[in-house]
């Protein structure tokens, strides 16, 4: 028997795999997709953020369940939307939390007060950044608490509010006219909560559409223009851009700029700051923008969509640009964020515990600890990180081929470099990998 894939056969095989790629690279051209992939066999049986049965698996003891419980056992105060500073969406989601866990009702009883005040807030009067700071960890908390299953009269009153919430006229200096319109047009802290919120109402919904409309927004947003590049980007801002002519939401992998490198870099989070300068200074709204980019990230998830492997894992590097170009770790309410991304990346930030809750988020110290028990894959089919796979990476990978030391093409790291990873290469053909 011929082993078609043996090291002495890819001669054999490279003139049908050439036949194929042209094959597949004429289908993408010609077919104009601009959808995102999502994988069936990632996407979560339940929850949105995380699931009854992952919980149940959780401690209830150490400083991080501490620090939760505490936050639980607290008045959470009357729900403001409008308030971009209010705090009771992430305390209502340690009542939660803690609810998923224990089973108390005394905690449910406290979402579902909360909750029951949102449905009767009345008109929304404020801005879009206020909204889509506060309204995300609401809906999450509906779905710890099982709100559809415990009260369904509520549940439909809640489920309409928060789809009437996506499109509620909003106001402020931003010009963003709504949730949704702020998440398409603002490319920096705002436009990331505002797609946090987005994409949150979406999950509980069941809106599929929805939420791959913010999965095509969320990659475009990472670097990937061909998606999505309808983002309100300032003329005579863009000094941290990688390419101003092409802006992007974090700079792509190996840009430098005067010697330094700015692989990573938020742009238009960092521009508030001024200027290109070097040492690059400490902005805290690239943090708030991760708060609310990590957010869409893990609901997406969770949805199927493999965001943390999206242009050169683009949120990997924005955390190690903070930590290793300007020296600025999480610290105060973004302190949540790094866990998130030790947790499906396998790194080791610094990631304090306990933390404190952020914007939109918090207690990922207790939800996320340690590492995810299906990570991400390392390598993407880039692997020339030039940006484009095309067939420099074709190459590589059939270079490698039967190799079991884990080289860069073995694209999802099952220790040999096989059939699997020149599907999944030509899966990403002509893209930014």
């Amino acid at each position: 028997m011929i082993n078609l894939f043996g090291v002495g056969a890819k001669k054999t095989i490279i003139g049908a795999l050439v036949i194929g790629v042209l094959a597949v690279s004429g289908w993408i051209y010609f077919s104009g997709k601009v959808s995102v992939e999502r994988q069936e066999s990632e996407a979560a049986a339940n929850g949105i953020w995380i699931s009854s049965a992952e919980l149940q698996a959780l401690p209830m003891s150490g400083s991080a369940w501490n620090g939760l419980k505490s936050a639980a056992d607290n008045s959470c105060g009357t729900p403001d939307l409008a308030n971009q500073e209010d705090s009771a969406n992430v305390c209502v989601m340690a009542k939660a939390l803690v609810f998923a866990r224990t089973r108390q009702e005394t905690y449910r009883s406290g979402v579902v007060s909360a909750l029951t005040s949102v449905v009767n807030s009345g008109t929304y009067n404020g801005r879009a950044l206020a909204l889509g700071r506060e309204l995300a960890a609401y809906v999450i908390s509906a779905d710890l608490i099982d709100l559809k299953n415990f009260d369904v009269a509520l549940d439909t009153s809640f489920r309409a509010k928060i789809r009437s919430l996506l499109t509620t006229p909003t106001s402020g200096h931003s010009g963003a006219t709504s949730l949704v319109h702020c998440h398409e047009d603002r490319p920096n802290n705002w436009g990331t909560h505002c797609g946090a919120s987005r994409l949150a109402v979406y999950a509980y919904l069941g809106d599929t559409a929805g939420i791959a409309r913010v999965a095509q927004l969320f990659k475009g947003w990472l670097g990937d223009r061909s998606l999505y590049s309808g983002f309100g980007f300032r003329s005579g801002e863009l000094d941290w851009q990688c390419n101003p002519s092409a802006p992007v939401g974090i700079n792509p992998t190996g840009c430098t700029r005067d010697g330094h490198s700015i692989d990573g870099v938020l742009p238009d989070d960092q521009r508030r700051a001024g200027g290109f300068t070097w040492p690059p200074p400490k902005e805290n709204y690239v943090w708030e923008a991760l708060q609310g980019a990590v957010v869409q990230a893990v609901i997406l998830k969770r949805a199927g969509y493999d965001v943390f492997t999206w242009e050169n894992q683009a949120l990997r590097r924005a955390v190690e640009w903070l930590h290793s170009q300007a020296n600025f770790p999480a610290v105060g309410d973004d302190t949540w964020t790094p866990h998130l991304i030790n947790y499906y990346y396998g790194t080791q930030f610094p990631a304090p515990v306990p933390t404190s809750p952020g914007k939109n988020m918090g207690w990922t110290d207790w939800t996320h600890s340690g590492s995810a028990s299906n990570p991400s894959p390392t390598n993407t089919s880039d692997l020339n990180t030039d940006g484009k796979v095309d067939v420099i990476d074709l190459g590589i990978l059939l270079s490698s081929w039967g190799q079991t030391t884990k080289p860069k093409a073995d694209i999802n790291q099952d220790a040999k470099v096989d059939v699997v990873d020149l599907g999944i290469l030509l899966g990403k053909w002509g893209s930014s990998g």
